[in-house]
């Protein structure tokens, strides 16, 4: 007989059985405006299924577990020999394997594919951020290799299919392929010319021996890697293939796991190269132009994984907060809750605004639209990643206790939140990367300029932060000191523009009297009370 006490009342039921797409209108607007109009109801089918399997039990479990039980490294078999292997929980496969299987490698060769893709892996990465990685690697690598036509007939028909297989063998026998990489070392960070690593070539053509180490590799698992050294020439790019085509395993010693904060389901290693056979990619001395447009797509992945984030976390707390009673009512009605969430929500539509259209400007590929690209992605990367830590600590507050148990999810996304922001260049990287394009690429100002400029005098506030940051770009003397916030209003000028343009009215004049009008405290929550906050709130609620 159960204990009279023990009746649970009160608690709202899990957020399970929705589909994660089609709940986000944010998300499912942005589609419908980027996407061309042929393609909307395939592009919507392929992602309400993805968006099921996302908010679905058995996929959530998934999350869970390949979560608690993190990857461990075999440095050698039982008798002796060196192995160098990454063994994963079962369900890290399957959630790698689904998000293969859903395309989201395969943005390069089909018609809106990168606005298709941009938007599942917003989706995906609100199951499991930790599969998002090796995800974004085997996507972002296609442009680098296609510096060399050759590498790209070979290795690109394995990178976008949608078959994912875990087995380590020659990448020719396998039905589909996943990279990595490895850029930084210890001395130098983000400062790869810096890097020590030594490539020797060999007496095939384009082929070398590299020897060093590397202190971030991404995604050790993998059948192939992208990797900076120091040739002949000057640093330079090259594929390292995880096992040759004789089936022996290239040397590539795994030192050890990084034992990080979150993400705790992927592995990041540090490798050993000792000889290790390598293909050239790109000319000797170019590495860094080869690579530059692998680090923007895994930029633009920091944004989409952030976005993905926070409207989870806002839609965690919008669903608690719709079912908890206190003090006489639903949480959700109490004035001062309903504008904290809105607050949390109009971070999260704006984020989701800006990483859309990105996405949409690769799509497009268009001058114009690289121009707009190279000011614009550092910006979101800058700005998108560094809210996301806030708005996840908050929406966890909004639970309560609840929401700072495990069982809750949200500590893991709490500990997720910050990732983004350091991987693929810290906040000050990609701020002296927007200092870089103001000062040596006008076109991408004049393209930043003519987007922003499409919503100008649709909202007083609006136009007056375009003023004001046409001011401050005026006068770029002695700028790096004060780098953070020029890119800061670089960015939520920006998402200014667009929620003008595109968002509901409440959402667009409560972004603009806050973000840009000045009227807005320090902390979440502190939005002006004769906004229509209920209208915000309610557009954020996932409808399970």
């Amino acid at each position: 007989m159960a204990a009279s006490t023990h009746t649970v009342t009160n608690q709202a039921p899990p957020l399970v059985g929705y589909d994660v797409f089609a709940a986000d209108r944010a998300l499912t607007e942005a589609v419908e405006r980027h996407l061309d109009p042929g393609l909307l109801d395939e592009a919507r089918d392929e992602l309400s299924a993805l968006g099921r399997s996302s908010g679905s039990a058995q996929v959530q479990e998934w999350g869970a577990l390949a979560n608690e039980n993190p990857p461990r490294l075999r440095t050698h078999d039982r008798y002796g020999n060196r192995i160098d292997q990454v063994d994963f929980h079962p369900s890290w496969h399957r959630l790698l394997g689904k998000g293969v299987s859903a395309g989201l490698t395969a943005a390069w060769n089909r018609p809106g594919g990168h606005l298709r893709r941009a938007a599942g892996f917003v989706v995906w990465s609100q199951a499991e951020a930790g599969n998002g990685c090796p995800l974004s690697m085997t996507h972002a690598a296609v442009p680098a290799l296609r510096t060399d036509p050759a590498l790209a007939a070979e290795w690109e028909p394995r990178l976008t299919s949608t078959v994912y297989d875990q087995e380590l063998r020659p990448a020719s026998r396998k039905p589909g392929a996943i990279f990595g990489m490895g850029m930084t070392e210890k001395q130098g960070g983000s400062d790869v010319r810096a890097n020590t690593t030594e490539a020797r070539p060999l007496s095939e053509d384009g082929t070398y021996g590299l020897t060093g180490h590397k202190w971030f590799c991404s995604a050790p698992m993998s059948d192939g890697f992208l990797v900076l050294a120091q040739a002949p020439g000057g640093l330079t790019c090259f594929l390292v293939p995880r096992v040759l085509e004789d089936d022996t395993r290239n040397v590539f010693r795994i030192q050890r796991l990084k034992d990080k904060l979150g993400n705790r389901s992927n592995a990041s290693s540090e490798v050993e190269f000792d000889g290790t056979w390598a293909r050239r990619v790109g000319d000797e001395g170019r590495g860094v132009r080869t690579i530059i447009e692998m680090v923007a797509a895994t930029r633009l992945d920091c944004v989409l994984g952030s976005a993905g984030l926070m409207r989870q976390a806002v839609a965690q707390a919008v669903h608690h907060c719709t079912y908890r009673e206190a003090f006489g009512g639903r949480l959700l009605d109490k004035p001062l809750m309903r504008n904290v969430l809105a607050d949390l929500a109009l971070e999260s539509e704006a984020a989701t605004a800006l990483a859309m259209r990105l996405a949409a400007a690769y799509d497009d590929g268009g001058e114009q639209e690289r121009a707009f690209l190279r000011l614009a992605v550092p910006a979101a990367k800058y700005w998108v990643t560094k809210r996301c830590t806030p708005v996840a600590a908050e929406a966890l507050e909004c639970l309560g206790g609840n929401g700072y148990v495990e069982e809750s999810g949200m500590p893991r996304l709490l500990r997720e939140s910050p990732l983004n922001s350091v991987w693929e260049g810290a906040g000050n990287v990609q701020a002296l990367d927007v200092l870089r394009a103001l000062q040596r690429e006008p076109g991408a100002l004049d393209a930043y300029l003519r987007e922003v400029g499409q919503a100008r005098g649709a909202d007083h506030r609006l136009d007056g932060a375009i003023k004001n940051l046409l001011a401050e770009l005026a006068d770029l003397e002695g700028v790096e000191g004060r780098a953070r916030r020029l890119v800061e209003r670089v960015a939520t000028v920006l998402q200014g523009s667009l929620l003008v343009r595109y968002a509901p009215p409440e959402v667009a004049d409560a972004f603009c009297a806050s973000r840009l009008g000045g009227d807005w405290g320090s902390a979440f929550g502190t939005l002006p009370h004769s906004l229509d906050l209920a209208g915000v709130v309610e557009r954020a609620r996932p409808v399970a």
